[in-house]
């Protein structure tokens, strides 16, 4: 197995295989269910089928009949063919084979007396079982009933998890098969794209000659509409509950939370080890991001804290952006899965349930996450979102005063919100990109612990370690550049004075000459669901310098708002 130089001191699992634990925050996976089944997912299908059917059909209410019917059709063939579908895409994208029982207990003995006990005790058939030869440590399922399942891993989960966690990663996805979730999504998404319909056709009758037909159909149009927007982010609230809840069924089958919290880990330490082994990012994470175990995107802060220690106190350390920022509830917002950091807080609690003793204490983060500044943190929040819609408040504030001095000054209703819309853009961009004068040097780990941290506001930092590959996803010209150093790797974001095609220039020129190079970095730190910084210069010690300019067509495009408006006026 690889690991860092170091692995966890592993505490002890409970003998009471099976032992209910009451789930975290508490909560009923089925109450959650029942309820985001009458929410929205917007789907090509029914949007194409609205196109078809109602915008161009002569006769609205049939056209809204045939989608209504084909997509329930469509729907209920894709669910029980689609696992056969899913079969040949997985042959023949990742090379899936599909192994026995015999098979796997070579590799995970633990693994196969969890897959022979939960089948005999659900009274389950066997889910095929299949592995992809590839490093990335990742796991998932996908199936229709719970008897056609297929649980599927990488051989990476082999190589980075023991034994005992390889286990408890087979039991999460046993958790999915055993809650019927794909049931529960399939049957999700049939709903809300009949809603979708239903808002396409109110719009339709919109143009109606009737009046009150109008009236009616507006009634009911705007409604659908938030309800679509709404519904969308529920949808993803119910694929994250579920996600715990597996994490939960995994902890009462094994006995063993805390192999789960090491396994989630570890397995963003091995996404970051093999981001380092090859140029581009792996096909397989990319597109089983939704599935896996594991949202590879937010690997990089907990898998680089691992690849430099096993302390879990230090590890915590990271979470505590998870857990206490209110970024990191807003970003959530939009993942299947849910941040790392309150997975382990819930295994913790599950842990201390079953009286074991805490792989990560938790409670001792929560207490120092407690001790923060709530007012720092929600006052950088709030002050963020005003940062964020800083140029729609200018030309709110700029239009007002258009209209109260209208009468002085006729121009001014055009020109203030111009000129209000360039000082906004430009306080922004000053506030973004804060001075870099005195910027310190440090490390990734040390930036990624920063409770404090934002996406917006960035943190000028020193940074010093080796240049790795590409960070832009399968982009063969990529811009972007992933720095290594003795904690972790980052992501390091360029831009060119001369926009898009200088980037393009760049990426397809320099970059390859620069991989391999040690270097020193400058730039403003970022935190989001992944670290990344936005790159101010790089230097090695042979004398190569690269400039990059993220503030450059900002202050262009506000100088020039500036101007232009001020221009409108005198001219």
């Amino acid at each position: 197995m690889a690991t860092s130089e170091h692995s966890f001191s592993k505490l002890k699992r409970t003998e009471q295989l099976g032992a209910k634990v009451a789930i975290a925050g508490g909560g009923n996976l089925i109450w959650a269910s029942c309820i985001t089944l009458i929410l929205l997912f917007a789907m090509v299908l029914p949007l194409s089928l609205a196109l078809i059917f109602i915008l161009v059909s002569p006769n609205p209410t049939q056209g809204l009949i045939m989608s209504v019917g084909i997509t329930i059709a469509f729907n209920f063939l894709q669910f029980f063919f689609s696992p056969y579908l899913m079969d040949l895409t997985q042959e023949w994208l990742y090379k899936t084979r599909w192994v026995s029982l015999v098979d796997l207990e070579a590799k995970s003995p633990e693994t196969v007396a969890v897959i022979q006990r939960v089948c005999q005790e659900r009274n389950l058939k066997q889910p095929r079982v299949g592995i992809i030869d590839d490093q990335n440590p990742t796991a998932f399922t996908y199936g229709s009933l719970p008897n056609q399942a297929r649980l599927v891993v990488s051989e990476g989960l082999f190589t980075y998890l023991d034994d005992e966690e390889i286990a408890t990663v087979y039991a999460h996805e046993l958790g999915h098969i055993v809650h019927w979730d794909f049931a529960v999504m399939t049957l999700a998404s049939t709903l809300v794209q009949i809603i979708y319909l239903v808002y396409v056709f109110t719009r339709r009758l919109q143009g109606a000659d009737q009046e009150v037909v109008r009236y009616i159909a507006t009634s009911i149009a705007v409604p659908a509409y938030v309800f679509y927007l709404v519904g969308t982010y529920i949808l993803l609230y119910l694929s994250r509950t579920r996600e715990y809840f597996a994490d939960h069924f995994a902890a009462e089958t094994t006995g063993n939370p805390n192999a789960l919290s090491r396994a989630l880990v570890k397995i963003a330490y091995g996404i970051v080890e093999e981001a380092q082994k090859i140029k581009e990012p792996s096909q397989l994470l990319e597109g089983t991001r939704a599935l896996g175990i594991y949202d590879a995107k937010a690997a990089t802060s907990s898998g680089t804290a691992y690849r430099i220690t096993s302390d879990t106190n230090k590890i915590g350390q990271v979470f505590l952006w998870d857990m206490f920022n209110p970024w990191g509830w807003w970003m959530e917002l939009n993942s299947t899965h849910p941040l790392t950091g309150k997975r382990v807080r819930a295994l913790s609690t599950y842990a201390e349930k079953l009286g074991l003793a805490i792989e990560f204490d938790m409670g001792r983060i929560i207490g120092e996450g407690n001790k923060l500044s709530k007012k720092r943190l929600y006052g950088n929040f709030i002050f963020d979102l005003l940062l964020y819609n800083a140029e729609l408040i200018s030309i709110i504030v700029g239009l007002v005063i258009g209209f109260l001095n209208v009468e002085i000054m006729p121009l001014l209703i055009i020109s203030a919100p111009i000129i209000s819309f360039g000082l906004g853009h430009l306080i922004k961009t000053s506030l973004m990109y804060p001075d870099f004068k005195n910027a310190v040097e440090t490390d990734v780990l040390t930036l990624m612990s920063d409770p404090y941290a934002s996406p917006l506001r960035g943190k000028p930092a020193q940074l010093q370690g080796e240049l790795i590959g590409r960070g832009d996803a399968g982009y063969k010209f990529g811009s972007d550049l992933k720095l290594q150093d003795k904690t972790g790797m980052i992501y390091l974001h360029y831009a060119s004075r001369f926009g898009a095609i200088g980037n393009f220039l760049f990426g397809m020129k320099r970059v390859k000459s620069l991989i391999g190079m040690n270097v020193k970095s400058l730039g403003w730190f970022r935190r989001g669901v992944a670290p990344w910084m936005d790159l101010i210069q790089l230097s090695s010690e042979h004398g190569t310098v690269v400039n990059s300019y993220h503030r450059f067509w900002s202050f262009v495009l506000s100088i020039g708002a500036i101007v232009f408006g001020v221009l409108l006026l005198v001219l």
